[in-house]
């Protein structure tokens, strides 16, 4: 059944791609992606009505089976999906499900979209859960792997927005403080800057401590909320 379903996934999001929609997506990437081409929200709209249709009442076991079929195909649309499934299974988390979202972190994620539409919300509404396992997503920060780098920071920003995890989040900048990949650089400077929209003075201190050693992109990626005034300090030589 598990297989038959991804099949279908599949085939209706192949049914619904363009070669156009294919040639967009790319411009986005740096690296080259596997992408069946649509707009994000005819993808929304496919696993919308899987989830309805067929997902919803499946067990959560079985879902996370279908999930990593579809994270195996390495299509960034079937990805989406996944992420749709996984984070409607929120409620159901257990501790024991994080070795599984991990593994995935570690094994598929290979562009920035992928990366940020699981940690966000997935893996966000995990740590919401079980709070202490930001220990273990902290050691990402000691990875080769980029994209386990720039998961360690974007899987704290909807927490984040809700006021929880700031002196995690200042350990995971500073973790990943001089970080030369432009793409982990953009992804904590987008997790300070969302920290600086719940608690300014907490991410003005850090960038003031440590502008001369932040790259500019993630400097700027920090500071770009914050009152002119003090961006023009934050910029300044």
């Amino acid at each position: 059944m598990i297989q038959e379903i991804a099949n279908n996934i599949r085939s209706e999001l192949a049914a619904r791609s363009s070669e156009k929609d294919r040639e967009s997506a790319q411009r986005f990437f740096k690296e080259k992606i596997k992408a069946h081409g649509l707009k994000s929200g005819t993808v929304k709209a496919v696993a919308k009505s899987f989830y309805q249709s067929s997902i919803k009442s499946m067990a959560k076991d079985d879902v996370l089976e279908l999930c990593e079929n579809l994270w195996q195909s390495g299509y960034i649309e079937e990805t989406f999906v996944a992420c749709y499934f996984t984070e409607r299974l929120s409620k159901k988390f257990t501790e024991s499900d994080f070795l599984t979202f991990e593994r995935w972190v570690k094994v598929y994620i290979d562009n920035w979209a992928s990366c940020d539409t699981f940690c966000n919300h997935t893996i966000g509404d995990m740590l919401m859960k079980y709070p202490h396992l930001i220990e273990r997503v902290k050691q990402w920060t000691k990875s080769n792997n980029r994209w386990e780098r720039r998961a360690a920071a974007v899987s704290l920003i909807v927490p984040a927005k809700k006021g929880m995890f700031h002196d995690d989040i200042v350990d995971i900048a500073t973790m990943l403080l001089t970080d030369s990949d432009d793409m982990v650089q953009k992804g904590y400077g987008w997790l300070l800057k969302v920290t600086s929209q719940v608690d300014l003075k907490l991410v003005f201190n850090f960038v003031m401590r440590n502008k001369n050693k932040m790259p500019r992109t993630a400097l700027r990626y920090a500071i770009e909320k914050m009152p002119q005034e003090l961006k023009a300090k934050a910029m300044a030589k």
